[in-house]
């Protein structure tokens, strides 16, 4: 098999993975606010972002989802084994954006994500990202009854702890997703668009 093809695709199944409904064994604390999954209304229509393992999301204002924090737990080391289940990792802004409709949303699959990878995100995608445009460097649709959407968050992970960004140990050094994380702005997250047909 083609090495990155073998490699984007290890990399979509632990993707994947991360979108399962399992919850974490150890009782997380999640702050008062934060929210697994968001019904939201944009352009006159109903979507929702989440479920997805350990991110929490807060609107900035409670009439206006434009703008959301969102934190990131270890549930389960789902995220790495550096750190024990339920460990915070990342706390981060998500900013509303609606990517340029002339490009089509890729073709349903048989399963619930679909990750489109750094060199194939179309550059009118990528020109899209909020300043600051280096630290906005990951993309989650929001999905309604039918599937994905244009609409959804450019995410901006910041770390609260150093770790090895190892998907609990599923994935070493040849993947994307695979890399060291210092406490701060982790400008080193994977480049991703993702999109959710919902769980």
């Amino acid at each position: 098999m083609n090495r990155p093809i073998k490699y984007g695709l290890v990399a979509c199944l632990v993707l994947l993975a991360a979108c399962s409904g399992e919850q974490s064994q150890a009782p997380a604390t999640i702050p008062r606010g934060y929210f697994a999954s968001l019904r939201i209304v944009a352009d006159g229509r109903q979507l929702h972002i989440g479920p997805f393992v350990g991110y929490y999301f807060k609107p900035a204002d409670a009439s206006d989802f434009s703008r959301m924090d969102f934190i990131c737990l270890n549930e389960r080391q789902f995220y790495t084994k550096d750190l024990p289940d339920g460990a915070k990792l990342y706390e981060g802004e998500a900013i509303q954006t609606i990517l340029p409709r002339e490009i089509p949303l890729p073709k349903p699959e048989d399963e619930r994500m679909l990750p489109i990878f750094d060199k194939d995100i179309p550059a009118a995608w990528w020109e899209t990202r909020p300043a600051p445009q280096e630290e906005f460097i990951h993309f989650h649709s929001c999905y309604d009854a039918v599937g994905p959407v244009h609409t959804g968050y450019w995410l901006r992970h910041r770390a609260v702890a150093a770790f090895t960004y190892d998907m609990g140990g599923r994935v070493g050094p040849e993947s994307i997703l695979y890399h060291r994380v210092n406490i701060g702005t982790d400008r080193e997250f994977a480049r991703i668009v993702e999109f959710d047909w919902g769980p």
